[in-house]
């Protein structure tokens, strides 16, 4: 029994001498692969390409790291080498804990210039590097010599703390699975607050967050609302192939001579986008085709499957550095982007449906005085304007709709949801809870914009769709050629916002954890019980097709 002990301890001192290259220096020290923490090669991989597209994308995001890649991608738990009385959960903090010390150990070059510049008064020589490496023999700390840099990112002190824990455990005569656990606990809780430390409050991570409200989240409105207006007339004709980019960059410059002021420092890591697409794109009236709603890309253009016209694809870039792109991954700025898309929708069918009324205001105010004395004339444009009422009911429950959905989504939705992700960033001090807060803000701000229900999405993508079409045909609207057309976007709108109004009110819906938020927009939409008298008549029975002279005389 007491050689068994022996060779018990034997292994262990090997899993501590492992432990402590991981936990202390971030190496992976393990030649013979007796270590269940391992590197993830190619080979590993069986379906490799989706590992493969990431790291292409880390590796252009990032310019000269391979931190970033070995964070997201580097190393995985073998679970053959996992001895049985370790815990999943205890290998995932060794893991994480291992993680992010080599992020700790290796700043960017970038970074570290910035740090130099940051830290000057810290006199040189006031961290000495005094490791215990002697008592694991064969440690040399690989970073004694690499000139350091200000503040250090992991104190040496706390480096000293985590090799004195493991080396209590290492010279224990048993294997407590209890006092293991704690230490590697507690080791795992000194990696994550200072990974906090330096992502959080070194890396500004809340003005980042701040400025991908402000970008992708429509927060600073008066930019957007300029850069619409600035861009109207270049959207009313189908993106040309070649320069739609280019093209863009005008108004968006305009936009922000106008409206950003020079001390935002964020908004040079904005910038515009427009992927190519396919060469089917003849007119602003056609649909792209379907693009796959996977693409992990921050230009994914996959936010419906329905799209409006070519400008759709609009998308914006945030450039991050070293190291937010620990928190800010490929697939978190695709996500931001994707809200972006609709948001950006959403409100050009605002603004189109405002000006469409006030040019045909316009129109009906200079046709009112040219006739003023003309009697005969008059009448006509006393018909013309009977003629014109019901568009303007339309027009009305077009905007009235759009206007609710927009409110619905900036208020009840991104600044409720901005408020809790802020209440628990002021309470956390641990960096993956904060990934985690991220990513349930992310998934409520799809989901409560019901961008995640299919049914939904294409609805109010259609009823978009419709919106800007009424608009471009009442300006162009010279002759009565194009009336069918008109009754035909009515008719279509009518039906689509009963769908909406149906969908919304569905007990499958009532019922999930969407329901506070979709009694909200319910409540806006039914103010008054507007929506639900207009719905009322369209619900079960289908009626004929209204003509416009029916219209007319009602």
């Amino acid at each position: 029994m007491h050689s068994e002990h022996r060779l018990l301890w034997h292994a262990h001192q090997v899993l501590y001498n492992q432990l402590a290259a991981w936990m202390v220096y971030g190496i992976l020290q393990d030649q013979h692969g007796e270590f269940f923490i391992r590197r993830q090669e190619d080979k590993d991989v069986e379906h490799g390409s989706s590992h493969r597209d990431i790291s292409e994308k880390l590796a252009r995001m990032s310019t000269d790291d391979t931190s970033l890649t070995d964070w997201h991608l580097g190393f995985h738990i073998y679970l053959d080498m996992l001895p049985e009385y370790i815990h999943m959960r205890v290998a995932e903090s060794i893991l994480f804990s291992g993680k992010a010390i080599r992020v700790l150990r290796n700043p960017s070059h970038a970074f570290r210039f910035q740090d130099i510049v940051y830290h000057q008064q810290v006199p040189r020589g006031s961290h000495k590097v005094q490791g215990f490496s002697g008592r694991f023999p064969f440690l040399k700390d690989p970073f004694a010599d690499k000139e350091l840099i200000g503040e250090e990112l992991l104190p040496q002190s706390e480096a000293d703390k985590i090799e004195t824990m493991l080396l209590e455990l290492k010279e224990s005569s048993e294997f407590h699975k209890r006092s293991f656990e704690c230490a590697i606990d507690s080791i795992r809780a000194t990696a994550a607050s200072h990974l906090w430390q330096l992502v959080v409050v070194r890396a500004d991570l809340n003005g980042h967050l701040k400025a991908l409200k402000d970008y992708f989240l429509l927060a600073k409105g008066d930019f957007f609302q300029c850069f619409l207006e600035e861009s109207r007339q270049l959207m009313r004709l189908p993106p040309r192939q070649s320069t739609a980019e280019a093209d863009l960059m005008v108004p968006f410059q305009l936009a922000a001579i106008k409206t950003i002021s020079e001390e935002d420092k964020y908004f040079s890591r904005v910038s515009l986008r427009m992927p190519s697409f396919g060469m089917t794109v003849k007119s602003s009236q056609v649909d792209l085709p379907k693009t796959d709603g996977n693409a992990g890309t921050a230009l994914s253009s996959a936010s419906s499957e329905i799209s409006l016209d070519g400008w759709d694809g609009i998308a914006l870039e945030y450039s991050v550095d070293w190291p937010l792109q620990l928190f800010f991954t490929p697939d978190v700025l695709s996500k931001y982007c994707r809200v972006f898309q609709y948001l950006l929708r959403l409100k050009r069918t605002q603004m189109e449906l405002e000006k469409s009324w006030a040019s045909v205001m316009h129109q009906d105010h200079t046709d009112f005085a040219k006739h003023r004395n003309d009697h005969v004339k008059g009448s006509v444009s006393q018909q013309g304007r009977q003629r014109s009422r019901p568009m303007w009911r339309i027009r009305e429950h077009m905007a009235f709709l759009i206007r609710n959905l927009q409110f619905y989504i900036q208020v009840d939705v991104i600044e409720s949801q901005w408020n809790v992700l802020q209440a628990h960033i002021q309470d956390s001090n641990d960096f993956t809870g904060l990934v985690g807060v991220h990513q349930e803000y992310l998934s409520a701000l799809i989901s409560q914009s019901f961008l995640d229900i299919g049914s939904l999405s294409r609805i109010l993508d259609s009823i978009m769709k419709l919106c800007l079409q009424f608009c471009w045909n009442i300006e162009n609207q010279e002759s009565s050629a194009n009336t069918s057309e008109l009754e035909h976007i009515i008719e279509e709108f009518n039906k689509k916002s009963n769908s909406l109004y149906t969908i919304l009110r569905s007990s499958r819906l009532v019922g999930s954890q969407r329901a506070p938020f979709l009694r909200r927009f319910l409540m806006r939409l039914n103010f008054n019980s507007f929506f639900e008298a207009t719905a009322k008549g369209v619900l079960n029975v289908v009626r004929p097709r209204p003509t416009l002279s029916v219209l007319n005389q009602q």
